[in-house]
């Protein structure tokens, strides 16, 4: 199961590569003017962020709806070996690119538990949290549509808190960040 994750997860990463967007004016860029570059960058900043549980970029919205802890053997984390951060979100694909939930996610998303004094510590995703994403988590969202997913992260001490950090897809800018405590 782990190694079809894995692998499911490689080949997201390579899609996604292309999914994330500039918030540069090509315009702007061209005008040369430092006063355009600035009013586009600062009108574009303004679309592009992470805050109150919802991040946006160019091609996509994700609101997180709800987050909890699920120890091991619990509904949502009966295989898991760790107990689990889940969270429960809603994606809208804003473009006619083929997004789905998972896939989304991934692309924006990255989990830390900052409990380590000299590395950063990337969180590892657990399995699916609610079977009701079964099926919609790999379908495809229509443009302007939101689909409902969750997802899990495995957990390494049930105190330091998890902080999400947004970028503008895989490859962009860092957009936000959020702590949420381990309730």
């Amino acid at each position: 199961m782990k190694k079809y994750l894995f692998v499911l997860f490689t080949v997201m990463l390579l899609v996604l590569s292309a999914c994330g967007g500039s918030t540069e004016s090509n315009d702007a860029a061209n005008k040369g003017s430092d006063e355009s570059n600035e009013s586009t960058e600062s009108n574009s900043n303004k679309d592009v962020y992470f805050k109150d549980n919802e991040a946006k970029i160019e091609d996509l919205k994700i609101k997180i709806t709800e987050t909890k802890v699920i120890p091991v053997g619990e509904p949502g984390n009966e295989h898991g070996e760790k107990p689990v951060f889940a969270i429960w979100y809603e994606a809208t694909n804003f473009t006619d690119k083929d997004l789905d939930p998972s896939t989304a996610w991934m692309a924006v998303f990255t989990a830390i538990q900052d409990n380590d004094s000299d590395a950063v510590n990337e969180l590892e995703m657990g399995g699916l949290p609610d079977e009701n994403h079964l099926d919609s988590q790999t379908e495809t969202i229509k443009k302007d549509g939101t689909v409902e997913n969750s997802v899990a992260y495995e957990l390494d001490d049930l105190e330091t808190p998890v902080t999400l950090v947004a970028n503008q897809g895989v490859t962009g800018d860092e957009i936000g960040r959020q702590d949420y405590e381990i309730k």
